[in-house]
């Protein structure tokens, strides 16, 4: 363990789904009635979709989730710190529940999984159509955590022992509570809470947890469309400039706001003080494979900087590099010692 990241330092609170990822058509997409680059909770009509996928040619299982691959992404830049994450979720008694612990464990990361054997393992469909996918959540037994597993004393440790605490958006869908008794613990102790946007459809349909959740947040991500959904919800006077956008959403909730923009400039924007953007790496075009967890990748990367107390520009730079390398293969999925190096 290395001395300057303690063991459980990041936690990640969020919705574990294994990944069911493969390449489609447009006809594949209008069937299911799904939007190119979309993120969706799975309705009736898409339930078909998961076997269509798993039943084609070149179908993967990857270890997914929003937060879990972005603390997976962080634990791998921590290599010389294992067990410098934790993840709390809910999966079911089945195989799909075991290997993804199994993969947790492989890169490092502790679980606390809550456990329930009425309900499967949560999926989630990868539907990659020219380089861009769109992501269908079957919750499952990721629907079903509970504040109560939270608080029991050997759950709440991992709380306590935590610096920095992170769950994406796709989490308020599931447990607000979990996440304003975490938020509200670390905001008591003076440790970091941070949140995601996540999607569009977190601020049409939960804008309400979202909004009581935000104030408890060190810094809030995002990427440009979902930004522009959340102004959009909440009525912004300005609904299209991202950086106009984040400072307001920084100036309204306090915290620090970082929008990232696919190979356009990631902006981030403090409260009551200037709005910054960074230059993306260029990636060339033919070496991308899929957008998938690109976002969560760089959360990843920037937390991995900030246990470490980096500067802003440097946990930038690890995020930055930390999706260039996701998008690079099929999915998060991530192999051998990273390149990157912190300065």
């Amino acid at each position: 363990m290395s001395s300057s990241v303690a063991a459980g330092a990041i936690l990640g609170m969020g919705n574990p789904l294994l990944d069911i990822s493969n390449d489609v058509d447009q006809a594949f997409l209008d069937k299911y009635d799904v939007k190119v680059n979309n993120q969706i909770l799975a309705e009736d009509k898409h339930l078909p979709m998961y076997d269509e996928l798993a039943a084609k040619d070149g179908v993967q299982y990857l270890a997914g989730g929003a937060t879990q691959n972005t603390i997976r992404v962080a634990q791998w830049l921590l290599q010389e710190s294992k067990g410098a994450t934790a993840y709390i979720g809910c999966v079911g008694d089945d195989k799909y529940g075991k290997q993804l612990a199994d993969s947790a464990k492989a890169d490092g990361v502790e679980t606390l999984y809550r456990v329930d054997k009425d309900t499967p393992t949560g999926t989630c469909a990868c539907a990659i159509l020219n380089k861009e996918r769109s992501l269908i959540a079957n919750l499952a037994a990721a629907n079903k955590y509970d504040v109560s597993h939270l608080e029991q004393p050997e759950v709440f440790a991992a709380v306590e022992k935590a610096s920095i605490i992170y769950s994406a958006g796709f989490f308020l869908t599931v447990s607000p509570a979990s996440i304003m008794k975490a938020g509200e613990y670390a905001q008591s102790q003076g440790k970091i809470f941070c949140m995601n946007l996540s999607a569009p459809f977190i601020g049409d349909f939960f804008g309400e947890p979202q909004k009581k959740a935000l104030p408890l947040c060190s810094y809030l991500f995002g990427n440009e469309t979902e930004a522009q959904a959340f102004a959009k919800a909440n009525n912004f006077e300005e609904q299209a400039e991202i950086a106009s956008i984040a400072a307001k959403i920084a100036n309204d909730y306090s915290t620090t706001v970082i929008i990232t923009q696919g190979a356009d400039q990631t902006v981030v924007a403090h409260v009551e003080g200037e709005t910054v953007s960074y230059d993306v790496p260029k990636v060339d075009p033919t070496e991308i494979v899929d957008s998938n967890g690109a976002g969560d990748a760089f959360v990843g990367g920037f937390l991995a900087g900030l246990i470490q107390h980096k500067s802003e520009a440097e946990c930038v730079r690890a995020g930055h590099w930390a999706a260039g390398y996701v998008i690079r293969s099929s999915g998060t999925q991530l192999e051998g010692t990273p390149e990157f190096k912190f300065e």
